[in-house]
């Protein structure tokens, strides 16, 4: 288990810290009960302390989650070193249901890493095993779906993964100590209708209007948009279809998230892949404060991931060499055809995007048809085909190095574009783009060389600094600019 030191943890408790959000948590002995780093509550003794380095730790340990400040909406971590990453990575497969339907062993081989070191990794990172990891997860869900909608019970527990009511039931009543109903008697806030709202915590600051703007204009017309400052998109995951909005609530750290009720089978996973499309595990504090003078402006910048990573593995292929709307008009003609019409509240939501098994069943003419070059008809295929077999995973967490030399084994596809898909869909934080055009003239560099050896400070943040430079170009100021203003 991670050492956590009782005096630090203490301090950022006395100070309500939010850096410190989601990274451990504290059990109060007196109550039983364990709380975030910024809970509102009275602040207990330390000597009454003790702390854990995940809500699964707790609750093994007897604690059940305080109703206020609601552990379950915490923020996830972002660790930098290889453990960490792996373990962040096992926690989001578990977080959005892979353990649903499969063993550790199947999770595991994923990974690429054996099912003796998956158990080695969580057990030291989060303290337990992998299937206690779970088994909280599943009840903090519940819990945020009793405390925030109208589900009736039995939704809830298969919506939380749990296979029967009774055995929902049993587990909730021996973890909190009350029944389901009774959770949903004590919550203090009104639901105002019946739509499935969720709220997703993040550590602040957060450029929600960067985030927004980069969305915006790589938005597929008719599976999402920005409107103001809401993102809206289609979503696809298994047989279930629907919808999602995203908005950030003023005044506090979290984004509500407004879901169609027929995704609420996939919940997990939908939520987790919003969490990774706004980056909201990044520790952004600590981000700015490496990089520095070129963090001055955006220190809340975050590198927006990927809802569906076929799509933006496609739509990166698309970008090649082309203009971002040169891009969206060739992935707006992919989606048109390949793609799946569905009916929303929205006018602009009207299509899903294509699913890697669906244009595996493709040939090349069908996509080059559309105006795109058959070179990338070709890639696209191929990228297809080996998601579809198995052969590839851009789930994120898979293995950085390997996956990049297995999207450049694809045709067409070179070193600049599989590092772009390692940023967004893999979440890498160290990816750097040497050979792009925006990076070369926000450093006044052309020489790959002298800009990697430029980058080695911004180590492990480099998939930041890109972002910090792109975002440079907008203002039209450089490196040398940012750095003087500092």
């Amino acid at each position: 288990m991670t050492t956590l030191k009782a005096g630090y943890c203490y301090q950022a408790v006395l100070t309500r810290d939010s850096r410190f959000d989601g990274v451990f948590f504290v059990g109060v002995v007196t109550t039983r009960i364990y709380c975030r780093t910024v809970c509102r509550a009275r602040t207990p003794q330390q000597k009454n302390c003790l702390f854990y380095p995940s809500p699964a730790a707790a609750e093994q340990a007897g604690f059940r989650p305080c109703l206020l400040c609601r552990p379950e909406l915490a923020p996830g971590n972002a660790r930098i070193d290889a453990t960490g990453r792996l373990a962040a990575a096992i926690a989001d497969r578990i977080e959005t249901g892979s353990l649903i339907g499969q063993g550790c062993d199947q999770l595991a081989q994923s990974l690429g890493i054996s099912e003796r070191h998956l158990r080695r990794v969580v057990q030291q990172e989060f303290g337990v095993s992998p299937l206690e990891l779970l088994q909280t997860q599943r009840l903090l869900l519940a819990k945020r779906l009793l405390t925030d909608t109208r589900l009736p019970v039995t939704e809830v527990a298969y919506a939380s993964g749990f296979s029967s009511l009774r055995r929902f039931n049993a587990v909730f009543r021996e973890r909190y100590r009350l029944n389901p109903t009774q959770l949903r008697k004590t919550k203090s806030t009104t639901i105002e209708s019946d739509d499935l709202i969720c709220e997703l915590a993040y550590r602040p600051p957060l450029d929600w209007s960067a985030l927004l703007t980069y969305l915006a204009g790589r938005a597929i017309p008719g599976v999402e948009r920005v409107e103001g400052d809401r993102y809206l998109r289609t979503v696809q995951i298994g047989k279930q279809q629907g919808w999602l909005v995203v908005e950030p609530v003023k005044a506090k750290p979290v984004l509500r998230v407004k879901l169609s009720l027929s995704l609420v089978p996939v919940l997990l996973p939908v939520l987790g892949r919003a969490k990774a499309l706004f980056d909201l595990a990044a520790e952004p504090q600590q981000i700015a404060a490496h990089l520095g003078g070129l963090a001055l402006h955006h220190p809340g910048l975050r590198v927006p991931g990927a809802f569906d990573s076929f799509e933006i593995a496609v739509r990166t292929i698309l970008g090649q060499q082309v203009s971002v709307k040169a891009a969206t008009t060739l992935m707006a003609r992919f989606v048109q055809c390949f793609g799946e019409p569905i009916a929303t509240p929205f006018a602009s939501l009207t299509q899903l995007t294509p699913t890697a098994e669906r244009l595996a069943e493709a040939d090349i003419a069908a996509i080059a048809s559309l105006g795109i070059l058959a070179t990338r008809a070709k890639s696209i295929l191929g990228l297809a085909q080996a998601i579809a077999d198995g052969t590839l995973s851009l789930a994120p967490g898979s293995a950085v190095e390997q996956t990049i030399a297995q999207l450049q084994a694809l045709p067409g596809i070179g070193p600049w574009t599989a590092h772009y898909i390692a940023m967004r869909v893999l979440a890498d934080p160290d990816v750097f783009l040497p050979t792009d055009l925006g990076i070369r003239q926000a450093l006044g560099e052309t020489n790959s060389k002298r800009i990697l050896a430029i980058a080695t400070a911004w180590q492990p943040w480099r998939s930041y600094a890109t972002l910090h430079l792109w975002k440079s170009l907008e203002r039209g100021k450089g490196l040398g600019c940012l750095l003087e203003s500092a």
